[in-house]
């Protein structure tokens, strides 16, 4: 067993003639909380795509363990990864404990199409989430905070090892974003999830990642601590903008303050990819 759970092996991949990601590399450690960050557009949410095997890669490599996700049948993958996207949806009149039995796809079969495994399996995720009294309520009667909870309740439900979630605290107000970012902490530290966040909040990726890795114009621009990355001259230099690192006075990790952007930053579309 290797101590990287998924290892990104030059992998290039773009959409029609625009590349995105361009030989990029990274290692993903086991059983850690990784959070990617960077400027918009500079492929984060398709690298994380791309390890769920949604994208389709020009060259390169994405290995779990030594296993090529390539040669991974659908349901394999689904086994191995969860992934929850931006902006999930779902109908309205859709219950809660609907939504979560969806997770338990990838583990049935014609011949077994629902097992007392995957009940206790939804019962687990909801209880994990703090979804479970909220079973029988419709989607569409639940806050923004509550749904966030469903769905990471629904990816849970998988009972994936490597769990991708792509700004799982998008649209959410700061409480409902300290509530979500705290259970992904609990959950990865309880029951040993692999996690890989993308996050643009670099305050809330410094407090929650194990391993923070910058990404720039579609390749790894460094990746290491947040106490190793977040300085001043590294945050100039990936997103443009002049800022102060002090010391989060609760947490005791890194904090940046932001002052205002380099004269050379380039203006990029407000769309990620």
């Amino acid at each position: 067993m290797t101590d990287n759970r998924i290892t990104v092996d030059a992998l290039t991949l773009g959409y029609g003639k625009q590349t995105v990601l361009n030989a990029l590399s990274l290692p993903i450690a086991r059983g850690k909380v990784t959070v990617l960050a960077g400027p918009n557009g500079c492929g984060k949410s398709t690298l994380l795509r791309a390890i769920r095997r949604l994208h389709r890669p020009a060259s390169g490599r994405i290995l779990l363990e030594e296993i090529d996700i390539a040669k991974l049948g659908h349901k394999d993958m689904a086994r191995q990864i969860g992934l929850l996207t931006q902006s999930p949806s779902a109908p309205e009149d859709m219950t809660v404990e609907e939504l979560v039995r969806l997770g338990r796809y990838p583990h049935q079969t014609l011949l077994q199409p629902w097992s007392a495994e995957d009940g206790r399996a939804i019962d687990k995720a909801m209880a994990g989430t703090g979804v479970a009294h909220l079973r029988e309520r419709a989607l569409g009667s639940l806050s923004g905070g509550q749904l966030q909870r469903v769905w990471i309740a629904m990816v849970l439900a998988q009972e994936s090892d490597i769990i991708c979630l792509d700004e799982p605290v998008n649209h959410l107000d700061m409480a409902h974003q300290i509530d979500c970012l705290n259970l992904v902490s609990q959950l990865n530290a309880e029951f040993g999830r692999t996690v890989v966040l993308v996050l643009h909040d670099l305050n809330l990726a410094a407090r929650h990642a194990d391993r923070l890795v910058f990404i720039k114009d579609g390749r790894v621009e460094a990746a290491g601590t947040p106490e190793t990355l977040m300085h001043e001259d590294m945050i100039r230099n990936v997103f443009g903008v002049h800022s102060k690192v002090i010391t989060d006075p609760v947490h005791g990790r890194p904090m940046c303050i932001p002052i205002g952007t380099a004269p050379w930053r380039k203006m990029v579309p407000v769309s990620d990819t």
